[in-house]
């Protein structure tokens, strides 16, 4: 199976990053904010690491 990782256009609140690592795990795009409010939270490179992955992953395409 030739899975990728494409940011979502479902489960989208700013860029979809999240909602694109939950479908890529098939997790609850919730766990995956919720990690990465913890993960801001914690190290504070949260936020860059939300911008970078916004720029870095590919949107998903359409079909």
């Amino acid at each position: 199976m030739d899975k990728k990782l494409y940011k979502s256009n479902i489960n989208k609140k700013l860029c979809g990053v999240c909602g694109g690592i939950a479908e890529y795990f098939g997790i609850d795009p919730t766990l995956v904010r919720l990690a990465w409010v913890l993960f801001t939270l914690l190290g504070g490179a949260g936020i860059l690491a939300y911008i970078i992955s916004a720029i870095v992953i590919p949107d998903h395409p359409q079909e």
